[in-house]
């Protein structure tokens, strides 16, 4: 029994650091988060599906076709990358990270499009179908080749960076961008030779997962996560990092299902969350660098006539929309004022305090949670309290969680916001008696003098308006001139005497606080809550409004929520509705880097050149 579990751990560790070596040479060398990458496994074993079925049925027709999967998928990210990545490799980062997920709408679409919803079962490799006893366990074959591949794939991958022109100058890449750019190295050829490396192991790990599980259309998000994990636990840029987390964390989940049942779910976050907490840099990792020529982010000037004109004009519409007498409008107006808030609490993160969180949905569904947990216990006013209550409940989580993520930075903290996030999922699928798991809450509706569209609309836009203005004057305020001069210049504002980690601390647990009044506001809005709302695709979602919006302003949130409330509204008509928002995701973040409150500025700029 132990036997067997340590060898299918060992085996799935080495599928996933097929996956996790390629994210982590693609991070090293062009510091893009790649959420596409998941994407990239998925057709590797579409691919090798289709390639196998055709020519498999022996080893000469089965193995090449595993490895002319690994290839095509390494030319398809290779063309991405030109195509899609380099126009925007000047943007902001989180643009850069924004493309990368318009990518994997766009996959996902074309996937379903040429091979179709169905799971598809991969055929046996041949020569390892069968399955070998040991110490009275029977291990499948192919185990025993995923487990001598892993070992294999590192050492070549080893011997091509380090023994090599190309290696050299990926590593040179990696230690110092700017240097290498200085020295002449072509980093657009080294940038897209990198994404060929990078995408072609993944599709190598998803060709060879195909005998194992086959493949199936929720394979990008399934693997993505634990691929971030991995590549966080051993250390951003480390191969061997990356093989050693690969193996702790296929262990772990392994041993989880038999020995923590119920902590499966979360088991490997938790492994993360301890790791960063005693190496902030993973196992093998190095502190990340700092950029040279740093540019200072956006300084928020207070609002300008013509700004405050305009949002005059949009508060009187928001206020006369009832008007219309269209409950649907009154839906979807309440759904872009709870979003709105959501995300200028992620902006606030984000913009004034440059920290990128990936699990901001946590504090927006405790929010939830506790606004409804209350509302079912209190007769009468329960709606009231549970309002008042939720944005304390959930600040004093962040408050909690917030003391450790701020110790880290970078991709690092970012992580570690996202293992919260995935634990705060875990209890929510898990802790039936409490929150009905999957089942979710229901019947949560507004009191009685607030159970009609329109007041309810009236009370979503005012409470959503405050908050949204108190972090607007938070950031105008001497708190928020030093958020922003801890993000521009930590050393200088230390110096000064200004404690960075202290109010990076209390921006998180404010940020934490809106976000749980916006889980609140939605839960009476829908009548309901399911933990899906603390899981990755809704903190994913939050960081599309803000990057939509610009995070260089502090309108962005604000118009980058009501877009991605209304475009999924348009789009999630059509059957294809991820491929035309994943177009339109890219064609924004490309023309538009500075995200749509950037517009303005980018017209009068046109505007001056033509008349020069």
């Amino acid at each position: 029994m132990l036997t067997g579990q340590i060898l299918t751990g060992l085996a799935g560790a080495s599928v996933l650091f097929f996956i996790a070596a390629g994210l982590s040479l693609i991070f090293g060398v062009t510091k893009i988060v790649n959420f596409a990458h998941g994407s990239f496994y998925m057709l590797g074993a579409y691919i090798a599906y289709t390639l196998t079925e055709a020519f498999g049925a022996s080893g000469l027709g089965f193995w090449p076709s595993i490895l002319l999967s690994a290839l095509a998928v390494g030319m398809i990210g290779a063309l991405a990358e030109i195509t899609v990545l380099k126009p925007v490799y000047k943007a902001p980062p989180l643009f850069q990270l924004l493309v990368t997920f318009g990518l994997v709408l766009i996959i996902e679409d074309l996937t379903l499009l040429v091979w179709g919803p169905e799971d598809r079962l991969g055929q046996r490799a041949p020569g390892l179908s069968g399955a070998v006893e040991l110490l009275g366990t029977q291990i499948p074959s192919y185990d025993f080749f995923l487990i001598a591949a892993g070992p294999v794939v590192l050492g070549l991958v080893w011997l091509l960076l380090n023994k090599t022109r190309w290696g050299i100058l990926v590593r040179a890449a990696t230690e110092d961008r700017e240097m290498a750019a200085a020295l002449g190295i072509d980093q657009r050829i080294l940038f897209t030779g990198v994404f060929f490396l990078g995408s072609a192991l993944a599709g190598l790990g998803g060709a060879l997962q195909l005998p194992k599980g086959g493949a199936d259309l929720m394979m990008d998000l399934t693997v993505i996560a634990p691929a971030f994990v991995v590549v966080v636990v051993g250390g951003m840029g480390s191969l061997t990092g990356a093989y050693v987390a690969a193996v702790v964390i296929g262990l772990a989940n392994t041993f989880g299902v038999v020995l923590l049942p119920q902590a499966t779910l979360v088991l490997m976050f938790l492994v993360m969350a301890v790791v960063l907490l005693l190496r902030p840099h993973g196992l093998f990792g190095q502190p990340e660098r700092a950029e040279r020529g740093h540019t200072p982010g956006a300084g928020y000037p207070a609002a300008g006539a013509m700004e405050k004109a305009i949002w005059s004009v949009v508060l009187i519409g928001a206020l006369l929309l009832p008007l219309a007498q269209d409950d649907f409008i009154l839906v979807l107006a309440t759904d872009i004022a709870v979003a709105a808030l959501f995300a200028t609490s992620l902006h606030f993160l984000l913009g004034p305090a440059g920290l990128v969180s990936f699990g901001h949905a946590a504090y927006f569904a405790i929010g939830a949670y506790a606004a409804a947990l209350i509302s079912q216990q209190i007769d009468g006013p329960g709606m009231e309290i549970a309002l008042a209550s939720a944005p304390v409940l959930a600040g004093a989580a962040a408050l909690l969680f917030g003391w450790f993520c701020v110790r880290l930075s970078g991709i690092y903290f970012a992580m570690l916001t996202l293992a919260v996030a995935q634990i705060v999922w875990s209890l929510c699928v898990q802790w039936t008696d409490l929150t009905g798991g999957d089942d979710g809450l229901l019947g949560l509706w507004p009191s009685d003098w607030a159970d009609s569209r329109m007041v309810y609309y009236y009370l979503t836009l005012a409470l959503s308006l405050a908050a949204i203005l108190l972090l607007r004057r938070a950031v105008h305020a001497p708190f928020g001139f030093a958020l922003r001069a801890g993000r521009d210049a930590k050393a200088r504002a230390e110096a000064i005497g200004i404690d960075v980690m202290h109010q990076q601390w209390l921006a998180f647990a404010l940020a934490g606080a809106a976000a749980g009044l916006a889980g609140a506001l939605f839960v009476f809005s829908k009548g309901s809550i399911f933990p899906d709302e603390a899981a990755i695709p809704r903190s994913v979602d939050a960081l599309v409004m803000v990057l939509l919006g610009g995070v260089g302003h502090l309108a962005g949130p604000v118009l980058g929520s009501a877009a991605f409330t209304l475009l999924h509204d348009q789009l999630s008509r059509f059957d294809q509705w991820r491929l035309l928002l994943g177009i339109v995701i890219i064609l924004v973040s490309t023309l538009a880097p500075a995200g749509l409150s950037g517009l303005p500025a980018m017209i009068r700029a046109f505007a001056m050149r033509r008349r020069i």
